[in-house]
């Protein structure tokens, strides 16, 4: 079992429980990440999908290598995430962007993760380019009770058409002994125009808000974790109006939502860049129980964007943004076009 020992430095963040400066707390530690995984999909031409359409698909050469280097560069950021406070890689991770089952499987069977012994949530969705999202847990520290897949309707503005995109994954069980529910997202992208495009991540915020209000109506005090790649900045208004998440703790009432990655946003800080602006697409929020100050049961600690400097392109137009897998037509031996976000969760031991 892996612990945090919280010294006279990060005796800062807990003096705010009245704890005696001079006293030493312990504290168990998880990480929870989310990881947009930028186009994982295999080599299998699948008829019922788009698949062929993805950059792997389209490439020439040996695709099977390329395939077999991009599973290692995704579980090789998957077991580093959150190692240097936790000792461990995320207990949870959800992610998006993946093909199937299968290439999940792949990812938690690599020699990196493995001994991670990593179990998988994962639904078909009916997204037109053929990718979902999913759950990854590790089975030791994380039981799931309850798992459903929620479809998204949504029809486009001018053709009256539905849009078929990424249902959203609720994943409910014990992180130990302790109730938690995890809602996964990859809302619809910003194609045709951030204000053309807006109704869909809008209609997507409330399908989340639909599952976060009926899980609080059985228990007003469910610990809720929503995390995803909603392609909205944390003050655009599927997040701030429809949502009304907060970015400062105090504002947070019973059955609200704290977003610790407003503040990020506001600092400048971004998972993912576009025409030379960052874009803090990728979030982790959490119902006001998380925040409460007794650390008996497990609370939020910190929330953090993990952008090491090797997932950080070195050179060229895209200096400075993630290093991504594909691009012009190749595989550049990159990660992903989104840095991974993280909280740490930290309950007090005795």
């Amino acid at each position: 079992m892996k612990h945090l020992k919280l010294g006279l430095t990060a005796m800062l963040f807990i003096a705010f429980i009245t704890v005696n400066a001079q006293e030493k707390k312990t504290f168990k530690i998880h990480t929870v990440a989310f990881y947009n995984l930028e186009n994982l999909f295999d080599t299998i031409n699948d008829p019922n999908k788009n698949d062929e359409a993805s950059p792997i698909m389209e490439m020439k050469g040996d695709i099977q290598e390329v395939y077999k280097k991009k599973v290692s560069n995704m579980a090789r950021v998957i077991s580093d995430i959150g190692t240097d406070v936790a000792q461990n890689s995320p207990v949870i991770i959800g992610v998006s962007e993946v093909e199937n089952r299968e290439v999940m499987e792949d990812v938690a069977n690599d020699p990196l993760l493995l001994d991670k012994d990593y179990g998988i949530v994962h639904y078909d969705s009916p997204d037109r380019r053929g990718i979902d999202v999913g759950l990854f847990y590790q089975k030791k520290f994380f039981t799931p009770l309850h798992t459903s897949s929620h479809e998204l309707i949504i029809f486009d503005d001018d053709s009256r058409e539905r849009v078929y995109t990424r249902d959203q994954l609720l994943v409910s069980g014990k992180l130990e002994n302790e109730m938690i529910h995890i809602i996964v997202n990859h809302w619809s992208s910003r194609s045709g125009g951030e204000a053309r495009s807006r109704p869909k991540r809008v209609g997507a915020a409330k399908l989340s808000k639909k599952i976060i209000d009926s899980l609080q109506t059985i228990d007003p005090y469910a610990k809720i974790i929503i995390m995803g790649d909603f392609n909205d900045n944390p003050n655009n208004a599927s997040i701030k109006d429809v949502l009304k998440a907060e970015e400062e703790k105090e504002d947070v009432k019973l059955k609200g939502i704290y977003n610790p990655y407003e503040t990020f946003f506001k600092n400048g800080m971004g998972t993912t860049g576009y025409r030379d602006s960052w874009s803090l697409f990728d979030q982790i929020m959490m119902t006001q129980p998380f925040l409460e100050k007794d650390y008996s049961s497990f609370r939020f600690y910190k929330a953090g964007i993990y952008n090491k400097n090797y997932l950080v392109n070195k050179r060229g137009r895209w200096k400075g943004y993630p290093l991504r897998s594909f691009a012009d037509g190749g595989f550049t031996d990159g990660f992903s076009d989104h840095f991974p976000v993280y909280i740490f969760l930290i309950k007090e031991i005795q």
